[in-house]
């Protein structure tokens, strides 16, 4: 009996040890954030480094001097982890969806990178830099960043399954039916909180029984020494809660409210306005930052578009005008963001300039287009003029085609869905028009799966498949016949 508890014995003292071991060696669960901060500069300064040099060294046959590359990195290595950090992209919850890291990390270092070259054009110091130092850098470090932020976000979630974060010691304070029914216990334990003790609260018990459990909270906090105190009540136990902090206001440690269960669907992103914090309760498909974004995209990419093709364009406005009488542009009001109309551009293609409440889709053979007009939809020729309602704003590069307003006030009653495609700019091209949803829609399936093409762009939105949109539909769709 004696021997089994001498082993008993030593073996609560190796846990102790062993608990003692893993409290010195783990990482605190608040160092994360910051940790992941400093490396993000810190690798983009190597990152400018490593390009700097390497281009030298291979092309130039040279070692050149590294101050400016560290200055370099140090400026880009700021501005991105300030801007991240603007963005919440440092929380912990952040930090472990790699999609997430992904295109936060994509976004905020294409938008870094061309506003440092902006400054650099703007400031006549782009000399001193070569093009294969500043592209090597782009490339090597929004490489590093991505690499980086997904072994980040495999590491995590490998160590929140091993409890490897080291153990802080709170206290729970709560109502019963809420502490039995709660995740916050199992998930305090995943983030390396150890509840020293639960108190269990009546809000509708006798006021003396509460103030004794309060007494006994307080004692219990200083015996075992913790470092925070949750509370869980529902939220319209406004004077119980009360009383509670009143209680506690004696201890010199944060005390933290878990959101009730009927109330935290809804506080999921939370925005401060001022002096007072806003939940989010339904968010816009586009960041701001992703809407900054994807306009540069559209100025930058319809500006190139206009200058490339003006010829081609003025060609074919001479065409239209030798061919038949009447304006050579088709303008038509179209449904754009939020609902707003505005008037689209198109090369002339037909005899008829319909833009009333009753307007009939174009269709194959439709007698209504003329000679010129059928070559100019043949090569989708006749679109080349909405490059300026991108230039105005009006539309995107990509996105839900715009339909005419009479054809919206129609599919608007019978398809349910259809108004949400409004939540972005109308595009030239888009994702239904890609996958064979373009031109005329016979049928009200077909334009209910076109809608439906439409929505899944507008959930999926990221730079990559506005890329991947353009540069298919410059491959494969400009000579692609609509056939009418």
């Amino acid at each position: 009996m004696s021997g089994d508890t001498s082993t008993l014995a030593q073996s609560s003292i190796g846990q102790r040890v062993a608990l003692r071991i893993h409290d010195r060696l783990a990482l605190p669960f608040y160092f994360v954030e910051p940790a992941v901060f400093v490396a993000d500069f810190v690798l983009l300064v190597c990152a400018s480094l490593i390009a700097g040099i390497s281009y030298h060294w291979i092309f130039l046959k040279g070692i050149p001097d590294a101050l400016p590359y560290v200055a370099i990195g140090a400026l880009a290595g700021l501005n991105f982890t300030t801007i991240l950090a603007a963005l919440s992209a440092y929380k912990f919850q952040a930090l472990l969806n790699p999609k997430q890291q992904a295109r936060d990390v994509a976004l905020v270092w294409i938008g870094v990178f061309l506003g440092l070259l902006g400054v650099a054009f703007s400031l006549k110091i782009g000399e001193a830099l070569s093009r294969g130092d500043t592209f090597g850098f782009f490339v090597i470090g929004l490489s590093f960043l991505i690499v980086w932020r997904g072994l980040l976000a495999y590491l995590l979630a490998n160590a929140l399954a091993k409890g490897m974060f080291a153990n802080q010691k709170t206290l729970l304070i709560g109502e019963k039916t809420l502490l039995s029914a709660s995740q916050v216990i199992i998930e305090l334990r995943r983030y390396g909180y150890t509840p020293s003790a639960i108190f269990e609260i009546d809000p509708e018990g006798d006021a003396t029984g509460v103030s004794t459990k309060l007494d006994l909270a307080v004692r219990a906090a200083r015996e075992h020494s913790v470092e925070s105190i949750l509370l869980l009540f529902r939220w319209d136990h406004t004077r119980c809660i009360q009383s509670v902090l009143v209680a506690l206001s004696v201890l010199p440690l944060p005390v933290y409210l878990v959101p009730d269960h009927n109330v935290v669907r809804y506080l999921s992103r939370i925005h401060n306005i001022g002096s007072m914090w806003t939940a989010e309760v339904k968010r816009a498909p586009l960041s701001k930052l992703e809407q900054l974004l994807k306009r540069t995209i559209d100025l930058i990419g319809a500006s190139v578009g206009l200058l490339l093709l003006s010829p081609l364009m003025l060609v074919t406005a001479l065409l239209i005008k030798l061919e038949s009488r009447g304006p050579i542009f088709f303008t038509q009001w179209r449904s754009g963001f939020n609902g707003r109309l505005f008037r689209i551009f198109k090369f002339r293609s037909m005899k008829v300039l319909e833009d009333g409440p009753v307007i009939r889709q174009a269709m194959r053979n439709d007698p209504r287009v003329t000679r010129m007009g059928h070559w100019l939809r043949r090569t989708n020729i006749d679109e080349l003029p909405q490059l300026i309602n991108v230039v105005r704003g009006d539309m995107s590069l990509v996105g839900p085609r715009p339909h005419a307003a009479a054809h919206d006030c129609e599919y608007e009653r019978q398809i349910a869905t259809y108004a949400f495609r409004y939540q972005l700019k109308p595009g030239i091209t888009g994702w239904a028009q890609l996958n064979g949803y373009r031109g005329e829609t016979r049928t009200l399936d077909l334009m209910s799966r076109r809608i439906e093409h439409d929505l899944w762009y507008i959930k999926n939105w990221s730079f990559w498949l506005d890329l991947k949109i353009l540069s298919k539909t410059v491959v494969n769709e400009v000579w692609r016949p609509r056939g009418y």
